[in-house]
């Protein structure tokens, strides 16, 4: 089953999709969309024509292990898109993956301008490479 993750921010949003067999993040995708609206409509795009069986969802939980405003902000926008979609909506915890996302970009040789559009859709693919992973098989 193919399962897609994603991490949500506030301008810049990461999509990954797994392999039809759910064992590897494949290719990712940033998302430029500051209206949570229209992003859940191009999301559900998205879901339309990949047929994931299941979404995760970063959840941005504080250093200390609580759950803050961030962390909120991404249950309701997970909320809407199960509602919307009719799929499972899970939540993985993201702390670290922004600058995990920014040392393999750097690793790589990308440009901090250039590395700034693509660690987004880095951060949604180590999200979703880490539930994967974490999942019995």
């Amino acid at each position: 089953m193919k399962v897609m993750a994603i991490d949500l921010g506030d301008v810049r949003t990461g999509v990954a999709l797994s392999d039809v067999t759910g064992f590897l993040a494949g290719r990712s995708v940033t998302i430029t969309q500051r209206d949570h609206n229209k992003l859940l409509e191009e999301l559900l795009g998205i879901i339309e024509a990949e047929k994931p069986g299941e979404i995760v969802l970063g959840l941005p939980i504080n250093m200390d292990g609580s759950e803050g405003p961030r962390a909120e902000k991404s249950r309701v926008f997970g909320a809407r898109l199960e509602q919307a979609s009719g799929l499972p909506v899970k939540y993985m915890d993201e702390r670290g993956t922004s600058v995990t996302a920014n040392r393999i970009l750097s690793d790589a040789g990308k440009k901090r301008g250039k590395q700034r559009a693509r660690v987004d859709a880095v951060a949604a693919a180590i999200i979703l490479q880490s539930y994967l992973d974490s999942r019995p098989r």
